[in-house]
């Protein structure tokens, strides 16, 4: 649980002190509520906040006055609250309100609440006083909803003692484990499970047996047990849906379904009418839900992973990357009537009007004037030079190191923790036989749906490329044919400088002793085979035609004697066969490398003047992890200066865009930011917050994939609040990622990245895989890539993460190297359907999942996947745009919150017993 933040007087100037997280609101409510009750809503009074030293909520005014009189002082601390409210206790008062006020108590919102035993305590005991209670409900929420909206978003912070000790020794080995090169079987069994075998050893077996016997005795086990399964009774009762749940007029009553999670002493949600959903079979479980599992480690397993993803939505809304409303809402963060539906949807760009010029430069915001400096690796932002100087950064959420330790350490003893991995691999177990019983009794079913929907099929609904190499985005023979094109059109063109001299294209030809007359698609050599699996070194080679390295700066580069002239056509070439797709879009990358912050307006100027905007293709930029290549070639002084060159262009264009209209007319297009390398290699430095800041990296060595990821997403979190203070786009946070490596990978971009490509090692982690479940971090695979590299295409977990519920998208990656046809996304769609015989549904599902994960704009996406498509379930799919059945949509839907429910059961169990004690 985070606690308040606590910023050093040298490190946040008192008047822009962080205001207190999220839980901290709610303990002010909580304090409100019990504040109420006791002056009762006919009472009127003041509240008196103190001053900043006592806990001031800064952005919230010293003195609120909620009526004229009488004043009573409320003090801010929890510990000091309790006290003064048993001395302002006074009369009996009634008893039935007492139990209806504590029913509101241990419901939302403050179901998840960790509080203070005394606190709690002291809300029970105070029950009872003052009669109305009509007002105080919306009291609180005023003040949670008062303070999320005004004060400005801060990082909250935490210390790192504040880590339990074995916590954090159990995180340094795993990182131990891994980059001491020890045995990668020994390395990997901290956090990997056998697939036959949750446990794998007889003597564990055993041991849980027995644990499993000796808690069948214990009396308060078999309480605990009890109350348990009246919660999950509870929860399992009101969420079988009936027809009715998924029809009806909107003006209809709301029915209590899936999409309305039940909390104790509380009314069901209303959900919105959603879409109709046929009859269909549903597989429920009945009996003893902790069957093969004891309490003590259901308890422990539920709450981990709640924190988990806790820590996740923390880092996601913090830099406007997207978590699950429904997620939000077990957690007991969030609640339907309160938070609006498009809350944390990423701000795009949208496209610009038939009618309108998508170059042109003119409508730029004004220019703020204000400062950029680079401190420990993370650029801040100053109002003025003054306040530079006093070292007064403008209010924007900074992250902390020391934090981010903490929070990657959790991740990591979560994922080594025994009975965490047991209860994941069964849920995953089940998960998957769910949907194989669910397919059986509802295939036909879904095809009936489908065979109903007039003028949609898979063909004509819309699939985005959500992974794709810009410089690979044409095929072989794509290429070979544009090669031979311009050699017959213009020989005698210069397109390179060689030491003051000219060089043509014929001469380019001649040097390399070829005519391209006699090239093939074989002797280009730009296709991956055997020979490159698990050789990522020869895969790279690959992007070298005919392994001639002045092809590739003639041909596939955008900073080159001819523009990138050549790079541009090609790529507007294959814009072009997507638009006559109708159906099709690419998210292109392009390389940034951080050598020189000239490299940003190059690229911009590149896209401008060669016009390559396309509406069925949005950009995201690639930053290649190759410092120590840079280094070794005393190119940078140290990886802060590489940081810089990245980020301190975008910076400046989005405070002073008049001063860089090229720049800021292409940040329209960009949509996020990937971090790409082969992640097999090893590194042998553990980041901590020990690690040495970015400005002192001077060393040759490249800092590893955690320490790339960690300063990349904090420039771009300070980066996104920005623009969205300006009104402007942001961006996402897509690496590469759980391709090869360590499996220390996927944590990190657990907490950093909105989405991930590859992610096949989430296979050997099944906490980390259940947690991506849970989330619905989407993930784009590349089976055809992974075949050619590091995984062959029979052995690709893409079909069994898909039937247990992961996000997935179907993506090329690179054409040029892995695939022959002119459709290369097609491709990969019909090899996928053949090999794992994939239904109609599932292929439309993939194609639903790709426009979601993508960077097109709302307005694209309301377009194609229809108005409602950011509520979760089946109220959020029009069938007659997306051609997924809504008997798919409900299932996934019911499935995922069953899932969360038994995380919330954990959760509110301890509220009752809080309560009770």
């Amino acid at each position: 649980m985070l606690r308040r933040p606590q910023p050093a007087a040298s490190d946040v100037p008192e008047s822009r002190q962080a205001p207190w997280d999220c839980d901290f609101l709610r303990e002010q409510a909580y304090v409100l509520l019990i504040c109420g009750a006791l002056c009762g809503s006919s009472d009127n009074y003041v509240l008196k906040w103190g001053s900043p030293e006592d806990g001031l909520m800064p952005g919230i005014p010293s003195e609120t006055n909620l009526a004229a009189s009488p004043a009573r002082v409320l003090p801010t601390a929890p510990q000091a609250a309790t006290e003064s409210y048993r001395e302002l206790l006074a009369g009996e008062g009634d008893k039935s309100l007492a139990n209806q006020y504590m029913s509101m108590l241990s419901s939302e919102p403050f179901k998840a609440i960790s509080m203070k035993s005394a606190v709690r305590n002291a809300a029970v005991d105070l029950l009872g006083s003052y009669a109305d209670l009509s007002s105080l409900w919306a009291l609180a929420f005023l003040s949670m909803q008062w303070g999320a909206a005004e004060m400005p978003r801060q990082f909250p912070k935490l210390n790192i003692s504040e880590v339990d000790e074995q916590v954090r020794l159990l995180a340094e080995k795993v990182f131990a484990k891994v980059l001491r090169e020890e045995d990668s079987k020994d390395a990997l069994s901290l956090f990997t499970v056998p697939e036959d075998c949750p446990i794998g050893q007889k003597e564990a077996k055993e041991r849980e047996l027995q644990k499993e016997l000796a808690e069948q005795k214990s009396l308060e086990t078999a309480k605990r047990k009890k109350s348990f399964k009246m919660i999950r009774s509870q929860s399992l009762s009101l969420q079988m849906p009936t027809q009715q749940d998924w029809k009806g007029p909107p003006t209809a009553s709301p029915a209590i379904s899936p999409a309305t999670p039940v909390l104790p002493g509380a009314t069901p949600l209303p959900v919105p009418a959603p879409y109709a959903v046929p009859e269909f079979q549903r597989v429920t479980i009945s009996g003893d839900y902790c069957a093969g599992i004891t309490v003590e480690d259901y308890e422990q397993a539920a709450k981990s992973l709640a924190k988990a993803l806790m820590i996740r939505e923390k880092y996601a809304r913090l830099a406007y990357h997207r978590f699950p409303r429904t997620t939000a809402q077990y957690l007991g963060h969030r609640r339907l009537d309160t938070t609006p539906l498009e809350e944390g949807l990423p701000d795009f760009h949208p496209p610009p009007l038939p009618e309108e010029d998508p170059y042109c430069l003119e409508n730029a915001p004004p220019n703020l004037g204000y400062l950029v400096r680079m401190q420990g690796g993370i650029l801040y932002v100053y109002d003025s030079k003054k306040m530079l100087e006093r070292q007064e950064p403008h209010s924007l959420p900074y992250p902390d190191l020391e934090t981010y330790t903490v929070d990657m350490s959790h991740i990591l003893a979560l994922i080594t923790d025994g009975p965490t991995k047991t209860y994941c691999h069964r849920r995953l177990n089940f998960l998957e036989s769910k949907f194989s019983l669910h397919e059986m009794l509802n295939e036909m079913s879904e095809f009936k749906e489908l065979k109903s929907n007039p003028h949609r099929d898979f063909y004509n609904v819309r699939k985005v490329d959500t992974h794709i190499h810009a410089a690979a985005c044409m095929n072989q023979k794509h290429l070979l044919r544009f090669i031979k094109h311009t050699y017959q059109t213009e020989p005698d063109r210069t397109v390179a400088e060689k030491r003051g001299r000219k060089i043509t294209l014929r001469q380019v030809f001649d040097s390399l002793h070829m005519d391209p007359y006699d090239l093939t698609v074989d002797s280009l050599d730009v296709h991956a085979g055997r020979q490159t699996f698990h050789r990522f070194d020869k895969f790279n080679s690959k992007y070298n035609p005919v392994g001639a390295s002045e092809l590739r700066d003639l041909y596939l580069k955008t900073e080159n004697y001819l523009g990138g002239e050549y790079f541009a056509r090609m790529v507007k070439e294959v814009a072009r066969e997507l638009e006559e797709s109708k159906y099709q879009y690419s998210e292109p990358r392009l390389s940034i490398y951080g050598r020189s912050p000239e490299e940003w307006p190059g690229l911009a100027r590149w896209f401008i003047q060669n016009k390559v905007y396309s509406p069925h293709m949005r950009w995201v930029i690639q930053v290649p992890r190759i410092y120590d290549i840079f280094r070794l070639k005393k190119l940078l002084p140290s990886f802060g200066k590489m940081l810089e060159n990245i980020f301190l262009p975008l910076f400046e264009a989005t405070i002073n865009p008049q001063d860089h209209r090229e720049l800021h007319l292409f940040l329209k297009y960009v949509t996020g930011f990937d971090s790409v390398d082969d992640e097999s290699k090893h590194s042998d430095h553990m980041f901590s917050d020990k690690s040495p800041s970015p400005d002192v990296w001077t060393s040759e060595q490249n800092p590893p994939y955690s320490y790339y990821l960690y300063y990349m997403y904090a420039n771009i979190m300070v980066l996104n609040n920005l623009r969205r203070e300006r009104g402007l786009s942001t961006f996402l946070f897509r690496p590469h990622c759980g391709e090869a490596g360590s499996i220390t990978h996927l944590v990190s971009a657990f907490l950093t990245a909105d989405n991930i490509s590859h992610g096949l090692l989430l296979k050997k982690s099944p906490v980390l895989q259940y947690l991506y479940y849970l989330a619905q971090i989407p993930i784009a695979m590349s089976p055809l890539s992974n075949n050619s590299l590091f995984l062959e295409y029979s052995k690709n977990p893409l079909r069994e993460f898909l039937h247990k519920g992961l996000h997935v998208s179907l993506s090329t990656d690179d054409p040029m190297q892995f695939h022959y046809t002119k459709e290369a996304l097609m491709e990969e769609y019909a090899i996928a359907a053949q090999v794992w015989k994939l239904s109609t549904c599932d292929l439309c599902e993939i194609a639903r999942n790709s426009v979601l994960q993508s960077g097109l704009s709302h307005q694209e996406k309301q377009k194609f996947l229809g108005q409602n498509y950011y509520k979760e379930g089946p109220e959020g799919n029009d069938i007659r745009k997306t051609n997924v059945a809504q008997i798919r949509m409900a299932f996934r839907y019911e499935t995922l919150c069953n899932e969360l429910s038994f995380l919330s059961d954990a959760m509110k169990s301890e509220e009752i017993t809080a309560l009770t004690n």
